[in-house]
């Protein structure tokens, strides 16, 4: 009896917490998204894509924002074009350096598909091959004719618990170990 009591009279002081603070929070209402910036500035021909990408990702996933660096700003990941194969090195979770990789395109890959897929690697996924089309994370095991850019419910599911409570600035919260992902 008296641990229920107890319990009712802390879970009532954790609830007016923030209120105290200044803030009103709904219990069950969803973590803010962490927003994470990209400079697409060295991806040439490729940036359309870069940011379609991104706006796949921002409408497919709650607890990460991807948008554009502000002028005169630190972008925390940058994304380049190149003649090599696409990659991805993350330095964190929500950080890294992305490459749109020409010798892909020039084989017949889809750039959105490209650009989704290795942003997705910068948001803590990895690669899933041999896999089918349905997966992004299959990247080019799916094959030249598979041009879908969408993450499907496991790799939205994986990226919403990485950001799970890691809202507000990507130098907050720590991430993987620096690896070179190449697809």
């Amino acid at each position: 009896m008296h641990v229920r009591t107890l319990t009712g009279c802390l879970a009532a002081a954790l609830l007016s917490l923030p209120l105290l603070s200044g803030q009103a929070v709904a219990a069950g209402s969803p973590a803010a998204a962490r927003v994470i910036t990209y400079d697409a500035s060295g991806s040439a021909e490729f940036r359309s894509a870069v940011d379609q990408g991104a706006a796949i990702w921002n409408e497919s996933v709650e607890g990460a924002e991807l948008r554009p660096v502000p002028a005169g700003q630190r972008a925390d990941i940058r994304i380049l074009a190149d003649d090599g194969w696409p990659r991805a090195l993350p330095t964190s979770l929500g950080r890294g350096t992305v490459w749109i990789g020409r010798q892909a395109v020039d084989e017949g890959y889809n750039t959105v598909r490209i650009s989704s897929h290795e942003l997705g690697h910068i948001l803590g996924l990895p690669d899933r091959k041999p896999g089918p089309c349905s997966s992004l994370m299959s990247g080019s095991s799916a094959g030249v004719p598979c041009t879908n850019p969408y993450p499907n419910a496991a790799e939205k599911a994986e990226v919403e618990d990485n950001f799970a409570g890691a809202a507000g600035s990507p130098s907050a919260v720590a991430g993987p170990v620096p690896v070179l992902v190449e697809d």
